[in-house]
């Protein structure tokens, strides 16, 4: 597998915005952030003056959440800092061990559709719009970073089912060309350590690398467990970043 570009990963947002994702972006110029119940992040070109400021504030509207993921760029000081957490990007490295095999989506009982893939990924199943109410459970019980009613459309996302609950999940993110971000990894507290976040991120790596892309994925610094559980899945740092998030004036 090709390796991709990976300057694009300093701006994931904003190229997701400008290809993949366009579909689901509201722009004003250069200026553009996904559609509110789609996710929070938004993007401006590098080097800001204070008219992409403004255009940004006019597209989220006074008082929102200008949520700027790792970009860099400082907005004017009448926006208030709500959040900064340290974290890290991740790619996913291919060095010394096979790409998984590829996935295939069949249906299985009650019509739910079910990944062929390895044994060790028995039981994943593919996530659809029938499944968000279930999916906000477990986030809100979980808390793996945002997540609204129409995040799942930003790609594909696999659960594990326990008894016909819904007890782990991850998916697809960002989009920037070549690169799909791997997100929403949680599970349920009842159902940890049986290797449910594992599978799901091998049954999403092997669907990624069967279309020719590279995984990455991000991670708050102190969630120190997840990022072991990465590494020894083959992701490794490509660089430290800050994720903040600001209120409009």
């Amino acid at each position: 597998m090709v390796k991709p570009d990976v300057a694009v990963l300093d701006d994931p947002v904003g190229a997701s915005l400008r290809g993949h994702h366009a579909h689901l972006a509201r722009r004003l110029g250069p200026v553009a952030t996904y559609l509110p119940d789609v996710a929070t992040f938004s993007s401006v070109p590098a080097g800001p003056g204070p008219q992409q400021w403004a255009d940004l504030a006019r597209l989220l509207g006074s008082g929102e959440l200008a949520d700027m993921f790792s970009a860099s760029a400082t907005p004017p000081p009448d926006w208030e800092l709500v959040f900064a957490l340290e974290g890290r990007q991740m790619v996913w490295s291919d060095s010394g061990r096979p790409v998984p095999p590829p996935t295939r989506a069949g249906t299985g009982a009650a019509g739910a559709r079910v990944v062929e893939a390895p044994a060790a990924e028995a039981h994943v199943v593919e996530l659809g719009a029938e499944s968000v109410p279930e999916m906000l459970d477990l986030v809100a019980r979980t808390k793996p970073g945002p997540f609204r009613q129409r995040t799942h459309e930003l790609g594909t996302y696999l659960g594990v089912r326990e008894n016909g609950v819904l007890v782990a999940m991850a998916g697809e993110r960002l989009r920037p060309p070549g690169w799909t971000e791997i997100s929403a990894v949680c599970t349920a507290p009842e159902a940890r350590g049986r290797g449910h976040a594992a599978r799901l991120l091998r049954a999403l790596v092997a669907r990624i690398a069967a279309r020719g892309e590279s995984p990455f994925l991000h991670a708050a610094e102190a969630n120190t467990g997840a990022i072991a559980l990465y590494e020894k899945l083959g992701f490794q740092l490509r660089r430290h970043v800050t994720f903040r998030g600001f209120r409009t004036p």
